[in-house]
């Protein structure tokens, strides 16, 4: 077990920006969790680590329970998932996950972000190859014997183990395993009450692309104005 891959992150919008953004992201996370599940968190996996989310951000308690009430009413707007794949300049792959209530919207917007930015977006199936769909929990080492636990978490559906660094650069346990088994490392982990920072659904770059730093920038362009709308949740790609 050492460090493990992770694509880079654009962070070229200001903070109080991308706090809103992450915040939107919860809410229709949480819109989504409810519609599935219902509202208990307890009778609802889906919800749980949505709310666990919402701590990692720093959503505001009144927030999180205003987004939960708002999602168990009949007029709660239905958000569809809704992916679609492109390359960004340099032959970067990238896959944008959206949750839109009007999906003609979104993929024009979707669509203008890559022409915009020197992309271009593709069809079904184009990009996705290069990508595998995982779940991806992140803990804070603190603590944690990391062999042990690896050993433990096996039987539970874990695959991938590592070292990673958050934002703002503190260490991370980031831990992958088929997207399948999602709820059955998310049960492991809940059960041993370790400190799970956030866990998500992923595509995973299967072989990272390195490019020089002006390249590298360009591409980080197309990922940041696609972050930005307000229909994307998570936008992936290769760049190493």
């Amino acid at each position: 077990m050492g460090r493990i891959f992770e694509t880079r992150k654009a962070t070229m919008f200001a903070r109080w920006n991308k706090m809103a953004k992450a915040f939107t992201r919860i809410s229709k996370d949480i819109a989504i969790a409810v519609k599935a599940g219902g509202p208990s968190p307890d009778n609802n996996p889906a919800l749980r680590r949505v709310l666990q989310n919402a701590r990692h951000v720093n959503m505001p308690k009144d927030k999180v329970e205003a987004a939960i009430k708002r999602a168990s009413g009949q007029d709660q707007q239905a958000y569809e998932v809704v992916v679609y794949e492109g390359y960004a300049p340099h032959g970067v792959a990238v896959m944008v996950e959206t949750a839109t209530d009007n999906v003609v919207r979104t993929v024009a917007n979707v669509r203008m972000h890559f022409k915009n930015n020197g992309g271009n977006m593709g069809n079904t199936g184009s990009v996705a190859f290069q990508f595998r769909r995982m779940g991806v929990f992140r803990l804070s080492p603190e603590g944690i014997d990391q062999d042990a636990l690896e050993l433990d978490l096996i039987d539970h559906g874990l695959e991938e183990m590592g070292e990673s660094t958050g934002e703002k650069g503190e260490k991370v346990l980031v831990i992958r395993c088929a997207f399948e088994s999602f709820g059955q490392l998310q049960a492991a982990l809940e059960q041993r009450k370790l400190n799970v920072l956030s866990s998500e659904s992923e595509y995973v770059a299967q072989t990272p692309v390195q490019l020089p730093e002006e390249q590298a920038r360009e591409v980080l362009e197309l990922v940041d104005a696609l972050e930005q709308d307000e229909d994307v949740q998570h936008v992936f790609h290769n760049l190493a």
